[in-house]
């Protein structure tokens, strides 16, 4: 019991994370991104980083949700299509509740809902409850559809015991919520739940959380399920202002919702957001081709007659153009335009006016991304001539 006890304390103080102030979501991300790694606590896919750790452990803590007893409550269940939440699936169709699964990406929907053969035995099940089975034994579900979800359950990056999540930066957990939040499928009495290593749970400063950021009631890991009475409210719907003209483009179902809610009378106004600009030569990454990356040609806006440009420097060989973004919009220096030439492991930002650019400027200093310190500076030439830098 000692021992045990003893080897319980010396994990705890292994996997505390300390960040340094005024770090960013991104930097947690990457502490806990490169600890799962050294430390070998995932399973296929590797490496994690970028995803949702598939971590050792995942079904065992997963089965642990039909434990809660809000679950035993719950008719309709949404969970996230992410591998190590595989268990959380099986579990719900075990107990032959209505199963839902955001459809990857939304390019076809919002979520599918999974239709197990009658009389399915528990192998067929668990075939239905995989990556697979989710496409071959799905029914789409349309925005129009009557949907309660009691339950939903999400993957995490990290989350705090006070219910702040983390996801891998890309939002669709906080947008699913968001849209499903406008059609009326979720309200206050809708529950969160979490499934992630103990070494995931770390403290998140509440000032990184923002309005869109969906927040958690459960958290479940291998050794652990903590009621976490999280305090923050969670999405109300779909907030139009972070969100931009490419992130429509590559959503069809989110293109509609904008529609219906400007039929409403809703306030539907876009932000600024960036696009991205192809460049001559290799690419790395699919984000950066011009269908993933946007291009100028996918937005509606019109840059203005001049632009100020900032020169972003010292990119870290790898970096996707998807993970800048994300960075930059977490230190709210999202551009008007962004210029990727990650071969060169520069981009160039255009901002509005030398104000936007310097106080951009001011946003990005000690910006860390993959262990690599950016450089940012006013670029040397503006938009129109030939880059010097």
């Amino acid at each position: 019991m000692l021992l045990r006890l003893a080897s319980l304390i010396a994990f705890v103080v292994e996997t505390c994370f300390v960040f340094s102030p005024g770090a960013s979501k991104w930097d947690i991300r990457q502490k806990v991104w490169d600890y799962i790694e050294e430390k070998n606590l995932a399973n296929f896919p590797r490496p994690v980083h970028n995803r949702i750790p598939n971590f050792k452990g995942a079904f065992g803590a997963c089965a642990k949700v039909s434990e809660l007893q809000v679950f035993s409550q719950t008719a309709e269940v949404k969970v996230d299509p992410d591998k190590p939440l595989e268990g959380a699936r099986l579990a719900v169709l075990q107990a032959r509740k209505t199963l839902l699964v955001p459809t990857p990406r939304l390019r076809t929907g919002l979520f599918n809902k999974i239709a197990p053969p009658q009389g399915a035995s528990k192998e067929q099940l668990r075939i239905c409850s995989s990556s697979q089975g989710v496409k071959d034994f799905s029914v789409p579900v349309g925005l129009d559809a009557k949907v309660k979800v009691d339950l939903v359950v999400v993957g995490s990056v990290a989350v705090s015991e006070k219910g702040f999540r983390i996801g891998k930066g890309e939002g669709y957990a906080d947008m699913e919520y968001g849209m499903m939040a406008s059609m009326g499928a979720v309200d206050e009495s809708t529950v969160v739940v979490t499934v992630v290593h103990d070494c995931q749970v770390v403290d998140i400063p509440e000032e990184l959380m923002g309005s869109h950021d969906l927040t958690v009631d459960y958290i479940l890991t291998p050794t652990r399920v903590i009621k976490t009475n999280c305090q923050l409210p969670k999405p109300q719907g779909i907030i139009w202002t972070k969100l931009d003209t490419e992130k429509l483009e590559k959503i069809p179902i989110l293109r509609k919702l904008h529609a219906l809610e400007e039929q409403a009378g809703k306030d539907v106004t876009l932000g600024a957001g960036e696009t991205t600009k192809t460049v001559k030569g290799k690419s790395r990454g699919k984000e950066q081709g011009p269908e993933e990356g946007g291009g100028e040609a996918g937005s509606q806006r019109k840059l203005p007659l001049s632009v100020t440009t900032v020169y972003l420097g010292g990119i870290p060989a790898g970096l996707r153009v998807s993970e800048l973004k994300t960075a930059l919009r977490e230190r709210e220096a999202a551009p008007l335009r962004l210029t990727w030439q990650g071969a060169q492991h520069r981009a160039f930002l255009d901002y509005s006016d030398p104000q936007a650019a310097d106080q951009a400027l001011e946003a990005l200093q000690g910006l860390c991304l993959n262990d690599h310190s950016l450089q940012a500076e006013l670029a040397k030439s503006q938009r129109g001539s030939k880059r010097s830098n």
